[in-house]
């Protein structure tokens, strides 16, 4: 029997991840209300959203959706959205409860990533009442363990809650046929104070002091993306801007790299909750340089660099890593052997399923 869920996305919603990988639950189908058109093998339903301001992007973004009240609650099995605090998942909560008055009785979902102790946006009336409306969800599926603890500190009930870590696509992120002997280090992120991009341009600097042949390779767009382009107009940097890349773009520019590097910090509502990033770095057997930031620890384990957020540790562990080619090999072989264990796409896809599969079993005892 196919599992019928219906997504509620949010306006700036991105491609491949949540949304693309409940689609790929065994035994699911899914129904996107969408702005752009999903990635998968998913219904999309065209959808436009009420937005009065752009202040805030993603989970934060003060949007409601149109035409959720159109779906029929006896077409879905599940109604699913990201995040506690989303005005979608609000929306996604009243529109359950108004199915269950009429007789009619979807299943709820929140996916969360959230790792901060204390949201701030929970102080704000939409996002607190969208907050609260998750109490009599079914299942809370948390994307990271901090997520998990996130919620027990809110007062959630455990029993709801399951955590899967995402998957990566471990067949299309692959290692280059030969170690890249160059010292060529990749960042693949968006271009915003909070992904580090000034810190980084600044580190190599340091790095080619050094290293005179280092270079950086930067893919991504955002507003700081200025300093990327007079970094590499600026003769001898090393620094390059490749633009904006699909998925099978990224993975060929990781198979192009020795090293990867981000160096986040974080802002009033968000700090680095994992960070999908690193996971196609490492199953493209790239050793990882970071800031400790968050929870991105959780993605990022020794011997990968996690380091403070400075200038001269971003240096330091980016000129240990290109120094030494052996080590970038062994270590970039237990990243590979790591995603293939923990993060395989397929496999995490599936453990999906099986939390939503476990709450239907208590639903029909």
């Amino acid at each position: 029997m196919t599992r019928r869920l219906l997504w509620v996305s949010l306006p700036d919603q991105r491609a491949r991840r949540e949304l693309y990988w409940m689609s790929r639950m065994p035994g699911t189908h899914v129904t996107a209300l969408a702005q752009q058109e999903p990635v998968g093998d998913i219904t999309w339903v065209p959808s436009t959203y009420v937005r009065p301001v752009r202040r805030f992007v993603e989970a934060g973004a003060l949007a409601w959706v149109r035409g959720l009240d159109e779906q029929r609650a006896e077409d879905h099995d599940w109604v699913t959205s990201l995040e506690l605090c989303s005005l979608v998942t609000g929306q996604a909560s009243a529109w359950r409860r108004r199915a269950r008055a009429r007789g009619a009785h979807p299943l709820q979902a929140v996916i969360t990533w959230e790792n901060l102790p204390d949201q701030p946006l929970y102080r704000v009336p939409p996002y607190r009442q969208a907050l609260e409306s998750c109490r009599d969800a079914d299942l809370l599926l948390c994307m990271v363990d901090a997520a998990r603890d996130h919620l027990l500190a809110r007062g959630f009930d455990d029993e709801l809650i399951r955590v899967v870590k995402p998957g990566v696509d471990t067949e299309l992120f692959v290692p280059a046929e030969q170690p890249v002997s160059e010292p060529v280090v990749v960042f693949a992120s968006p271009l915003a104070a909070n992904k580090g991009i000034d810190r980084v341009l600044e580190a190599m600097r340091v790095v080619r002091a050094r290293v005179p042949d280092a270079r950086l390779l930067v893919a991504g767009r955002g507003p700081l993306e200025h300093l990327v382009h007079e970094a590499a107009a600026r003769p001898g940097s090393g620094v390059e801007h490749v633009g904006t890349l699909d998925a099978p773009g990224v993975a060929a520019l990781l198979r192009s790299a020795a090293v990867f590097v981000t160096a986040p910090r974080p802002t009033w509502k968000w700090t680095e909750q994992l960070g999908l990033a690193y996971l196609e770095a490492q199953a493209s057997g790239l050793p990882v340089v970071t800031t400790a930031c968050g929870t991105n620890d959780e993605a990022v384990h020794a011997p990968n660099s996690l380091v403070e957020d400075s200038v001269e540790a971003i240096a330091d562990a980016l000129v240990g890593w290109l120094e030494d080619p052996a080590r970038r090999a062994e270590v970039g072989a237990l990243n590979r052997s790591r995603m293939l264990a923990e993060h395989d796409l397929p496999t995490q896809c599936a453990a999906m399923g099986e939390a939503f599969a476990e709450v239907e079993a208590l639903h029909r005892s």
